[in-house]
Formats: structure tokens, C-alpha cells, sequence
């Protein structure tokens, strides 16, 4: 295979990042970023764990709580007077648990091992680290502590972990069904590998895979009939076809020249996108190469680009939480606006449109209703009328409001209902503006960008130049927030959403 001694440099050290000129340099494992955060979630969520079972084995074997009073067991001697040998104990238990688990790629995507297999695994560790806990408590002589709470424990965090990580495993299904968190792929080469990678990931719904298109190399792939609908181009436009699909990993399945991969590796790199060799199976690659597998498919993972996995898990529970809150204590102002809205003119209560979210997924965007029922048969109608530039669309006195829209608009209260699709996952409680399909039409590639994130209720552009009309500056502010995104600048976002809805801008 033409690659096969690129791929033994880039893959079997992952210090090494090699540039066009074939020099190898020290530098960070470009593969670890992602997984490093996800593993550090799923650490805290085992040492959580083992905390919890360790409070069921000492309330279910001994009858109180580790800090309890006194009692025919005297529970409080185990910490009062031992506490070093107990929080030893207890520290050592952990540590092993996690030694071991990731030992066993436990703390890996959970596409690259099936329900089973991760259930066998999981078992495996929490019995590991029991047997090494027991070892220890024999060499340090621990008769202190109890025999039955050092079983119960380790047999309760076995189940809870199974049972969290089959949860977790059912859940991620089911938001694949929905379109939500799948990785969209692209495969270079047209091939028999290529196809076949294809279909494998077609045939198994639950890896979280979407297939994008083929991509072809030139002097290697033969024109077939077959995949001529899936063909989006040449290698030579593979990253703006990365672009143009929201590609989140390409995958090289067919030989390809070196110093093209290592392009196509520097490019991914700068873009964010994972790379993946599939390499067929005949060809051999060297022994200690970090192979995963997706599926039956081992593929080498030259590139993995860096996602901020605990800072979107915060900003997913801040936006549970919010939405749910919103929706709980603004019921009644709810009911109070569906109410007059019935009373003001005929038509529905909300207004649904289709909105175009992240990696351009479409979902149903709801409103309150601020128009009249035909509004949308009117729109050819008042075109002239339009104060924006470029491809946005706003008229200040569209003559299609009814009066109490008005005032819905003036507080952005027609956007409450919206808590439902943060709730849902459609979108975040900040982020950019989602936009409607006429709209995305007339992008140019640069400004596919603001939808590789989760659309807002409220954004940058929102809270800070709501009232300009110019579309450079709308593509720029959400530009500048993807770029610059945290926690905290979403929480300054948000404050300042409360003064511009307050003052009555929002129309």
C-alpha cells in the first residue's frame, strides 16, 4: 500500500507530527485531546459512583450512615478512629477502578466496543479492583473493616455502573434516531473498502455514523455507476466539501500518495476535523499501531480534533436547568398569553417554522403566533418593504403584526416557547440565531461556520447589534462567539439578554 510507511510513522508514535518536508517534530498527541476530557467526565462520574455504593453498603450492612452515631456496630470507629485506613482503603479502591477501566478502553467512544462487550468489561473492572482492594486490606492488616461493607460495595458499584452505563448507552441511541450527536463522515476512496465501510455504518444505526458522500482520488478510483450519485468531488476540494457537509471525521479507505495524507492530515488539523485511516486487511501495518474499531472495521486515527467536552457538558445541564426553570415559573404568564392570543383573531396559538441547526439538521422552531393566520401567503407582498441587507429579511411595521404581537415582539416574549426546544435539544439556551432554509441557500462556505454549534434563544448579536441591518456584522458577532466561546461569556450573554429584553428592544 502507497501509505503504509506514512501511517507507521504517523501512527505507531503519536509525539510525532510530520510536516511536507518529511521532518519529524515533537509535538502533542493530536488523538488525545477529546478523549482526555471525555475520560476525565467519566472518572468523576465512577469516583461518584463508588461513594454512592459504598453509603448503601454501610447504611445496608451495618445499619447507619458512615458518620453515624453510636450503634451495636459502632460504624463511627471504622472512621473516628481508623479514618487513615478506611479513606486508604477507599482511595486505593478507586484508583484501581479507574487504572483498570481504562486499562480496558472503558473510558473510550463507546461506538468503538458494543452493549455486551462493555457490560463484560465493566463486570471485569469493578472484580479487579475488588480482588486488589482485598490484597491490600490483608497486607495492612485491616480487620477494622467490615468484610460485608467491603463486598456490598464492590458488588454495588458493579450494578450502578452497569446500569449508568447502559442508561447512558439506550439514551445516546435513541438522540441518534432523533438526528441528534451523530458524526457525519466522508469517505475518500470509491473502492470495495470504501463501499464497504459504507454500508457496515448504514447497517448499524447505533454507532452514531451519518454518511455524507464519497470522495474520489484521482488515478486510483475507476468511474462505477454504483456510487456515481454519492460522489461529491476530488480529493484536491476534500476540506471545503468537509465544510460544505459539516464533516466531523473523514476517513481514507483506498492508497493514496504521502505527501497528499500528510496534507490532508495538516489541513484536518487546522480545520478541526478527525482524520481516520481505514486500511485493508491484507496489507499489514505495524504491530503496536493504535488500531480502533468501528464496527468490524479497524481504522488507524491519525488526527482527532479538539472538542471542549466538559465545557459543553456544562453548558447542556446549564441549559436543562435554565429552560426548566423558565418553563415552571412563567406558566402562568404562558396560559395569560395563550389566552390572548384566542381572543384576539382566529389561527393557531404557536407559529412552527423550519429552522436549519447545528450541522444543518432542520427541527420545528416554535413562537408564539404574532401575525395573522395568513401571513406567509402575504410575504411576496411587503419584499420591497425590507430594511436588511444581504440575505436577512426584517420590516419594523409589518403590516401582517396584529396589535398584541406587537407587544409580544417589543418584550421578545412570542421566543418563550422556545424553552421546549432548548428542553429538547434543538437548541441552546445562547448561541446564533437559527436561520431558515432560504437563508442558508445564499451562504457562501465561510458562513456555514455559525452552524456548527447549537442555535440560541439569545447571542452575541442579540444583546449587541440587534438593530443594525448589515449582515457582515450579524456573520462576524456569531463568528467571533463560536471562536471565543465558554461558559462564562454564555452567562455574560444571558445577563445582558435581561436588560435588552427589560428595555423593550427586542422587535
Amino acid at each position: 500500500m502507497a501509505t503504509s510507511g506514512l501511517l507507521k510513522r504517523l501512527a505507531t508514535n503519536g509525539r510525532e507530527e510530520l510536516r511536507p518536508s518529511g521532518v519529524a517534530v515533537q509535538s502533542r498527541p493530536s488523538t488525545q485531546g477529546r478523549g482526555t476530557r471525555v475520560g476525565v467526565l467519566w472518572i468523576l462520574g465512577d469516583v461518584v459512583i463508588v461513594l454512592a455504593a459504598l453509603m448503601i453498603a454501610v447504611r445496608g450492612w451495618l445499619g447507619e450512615g458512615l458518620f453515624g452515631a453510636d450503634s451495636p456496630y459502632r460504624t463511627n470507629i471504622m472512621f473516628h478512629n481508623h479514618p487513615t485506613v478506611l479513606l486508604g482503603c477507599l482511595a486505593w479502591f478507586i484508583l484501581s477502578l479507574i487504572l483498570v477501566s481504562k486499562r480496558y478502553h472503558l473510558y473510550g467512544p463507546m461506538q468503538l466496543r458494543n452493549t455486551l462487550h462493555e457490560q463484560r468489561l465493566t463486570i471485569q473492572a469493578c472484580l479487579t479492583a475488588g480482588l486488589l482492594l482485598s490484597g491490600a486490606l490483608y497486607i495492612v492488616r485491616g480487620e477494622v473493616i467490615s468484610r460485608g461493607v467491603v463486598i456490598i460495595t464492590v458488588v454495588a458499584t458493579t450494578v450502578l455502573l452497569c446500569v449508568r452505563r447502559l442508561m447512558w448507552r439506550m439514551m445516546m441511541y435513541r438522540r441518534f434516531e432523533n438526528g441528534l450527536e451523530v458524526r457525519n463522515i466522508i469517505i475518500v476512496g470509491t473502492g470495495r473498502v470504501g463501499q464497504a465501510m459504507r454500508h457496515h455504518l448504514d447497517s448499524i444505526r447505533h454507532l452514531g455514523y451519518s454518511f455524507k458522500g464519497y470522495v474520489q482520488i484521482p488515478g486510483v478510483d475507476s468511474d462505477n455507476p454504483a456510487v456515481a450519485g454519492d460522489v461529491l468531488g476530488s480529493i484536491d476540494q476534500l476540506l471545503p466539501l468537509a465544510r460544505q457537509f459539516f464533516a466531523d471525521e473523514i476517513f481514507l479507505s483506498a492508497s493514496c500518495d504521502a505527501h497528499e495524507v500528510t496534507r490532508i492530515v495538516t489541513e484536518a488539523r487546522e480545520a478541526g476535523v478527525d482524520f481516520r485511516v481505514v486500511p485493508e486487511l491484507y496489507d499489514g501495518l505495524a504491530w503496536n499501531s493504535p488500531i480502533e474499531y468501528i464496527g468490524q472495521f479497524p481504522t488507524i486515527p491519525l488526527h482527532r480534533g479538539e472538542t471542549p467536552v466538559i465545557g459543553l457538558f456544562l453548558k447542556r445541564i446549564l441549559d436543562v436547568f435554565l429552560s426548566s426553570v423558565a418553563l415552571l415559573m412563567l406558566s402562568p404568564v404562558l396560559l395569560a398569553i395563550v389566552a390572548a392570543i384566542k381572543l384576539e383573531s382566529p389561527g393557531p396559538v404557536f407559529y412552527c417554522s423550519d429552522r436549519i441547526g447545528k450541522k444543518g439538521r432542520v427541527f420545528r422552531c416554535l413562537k408564539f403566533r404574532t401575525m395573522v393566520a395568513d401571513a406567509e401567503r402575504r410575504r411576496s407582498e411587503i419584499l420591497h418593504m425590507n430594511e436588511r441587507d444581504g440575505v436577512l429579511f426584517k420590516v419594523s411595521n409589518d403590516p401582517r403584526i396584529t396589535p398584541f404581537g406587537h407587544f409580544l415582539r417589543k418584550y421578545s416574549l412570542d421566543e418563550l416557547p422556545q424553552f421546549l426546544n432548548v428542553l429538547r435539544g434543538d437548541m441552546s439556551m445562547v448561541g446564533p440565531r437559527p436561520p431558515i432554509a432560504s437563508e442558508v441557500k445564499r451562504y457562501d462556505l465561510s458562513h456555514l461556520r455559525r452552524l456548527d454549534v447549537l442555535p440560541g434563544m439569545t447571542g452575541l448579536w442579540q444583546v449587541q447589534a440587534r438593530q443594525d441591518p448589515s449582515f457582515d456584522s450579524y456573520i462576524s458577532l456569531d463568528t467571533a462567539y463560536i471562536q471565543n466561546w465558554s461558559i462564562w461569556l454564555d452567562l455574560k450573554i444571558l445577563i445582558r439578554t435581561l436588560s435588552v429584553v427589560a428595555g423593550g428592544t427586542g422587535s
